[in-house]
Order: C-alpha cells, then structure tokens, then sequence
C-alpha cells in the first residue's frame, strides 16, 4: 500500500449535497421541488418572514400598545426581622448572601422596616429606607450607605 493509492472511506466523505434544479435526468429538474405556482415557488418566501400571517395583519399589530418599561433599579429586599433573627452583628452583601437572605452578591440591596429591631448592628448597603435607617440608630447600629 502506497500512499498514492490510499482513498478515503465513505464515512469520510459524507453524503453529497442534492443538487436541485439541474435538469430532468436528475429527478428534481423543472419546477426543482418546489411544487406550482405560488409563495412557495418563489425564491425568497421559502423561510417567510417572522410572524408573517398570510397578509393578515399580524398579531403584534393589531393588539395595542400598553404600559411601559420601568427603568429604574431592581433592589434585593431585606426586612429588619430577619436581621434581628440571626446572631450576626455586621451586615454586608457578602454575609447577607452566606445567610441565605440575598440570592446575588453583585445586586444592590435595600434594607427595609418591616418588623423591629433591639440589639445594635452595623449594616452596609446599598440603600435603606427612612424608618429602617431610625430603628438601626434608636437601637445604637451604625447604617453606611455604599
């Protein structure tokens, strides 16, 4: 055996492509499978747009617009009773994340008043309401805003 007379097997070759439209001794000559007439024969309507309807007026037209976008943050909420629960003294992203109170370390958080608290603690977060920021101080916690 030489390398010269080494020939690929068919595997390695792959089924060739069907070539339409080239005659009728290939068997997919004329109309090239395409059937007749209509949308379906022409070059560019086989894909068919997106939510084309037949010429109907398509769905994302005829339903009005309503609303709108809210473009503002999406915080992660926390309440003081779930602070006031845990053992912990300092707060931050991180340990709100270990403690299972937030799902992502990269999103800002907000803590809220829901429930109260009575022991001092320290809390960095992104932001915090009014009456949560006043429970904290009234307890002797520090708040830091970062």
């Amino acid at each position: 055996m030489e390398l010269n007379t080494l020939n690929p097997g068919k595997a390695a070759k792959g089924k060739s492509r069907k070539r339409i439209g080239r005659g009728p001794g290939s068997g997919w000559g004329t109309t090239a499978g395409r059937g007749q007439k209509g949308a379906g024969a022409r070059k560019s309507a086989k894909a068919g747009r997106v939510a084309f309807e037949g010429g109907q007026m398509p769905i994302h037209r005829r339903i009005p617009k309503r609303g709108f976008k809210h473009a503002g943050v999406e915080f992660q909420i926390v309440n003081l009773k779930r602070l006031a629960a845990v053992s912990a003294v300092d707060f931050d992203a991180k340990v709100l994340f270990d403690l299972g109170f937030i799902k992502n370390v990269e999103l800002p958080v907000k803590v809220l008043a829901f429930g109260s608290i009575d022991k001092a603690i320290n809390v960095k977060v992104n932001a915090i309401s009014e009456k949560a920021k006043a429970a904290i101080e009234a307890a002797g916690g520090k708040v830091e805003i970062i």
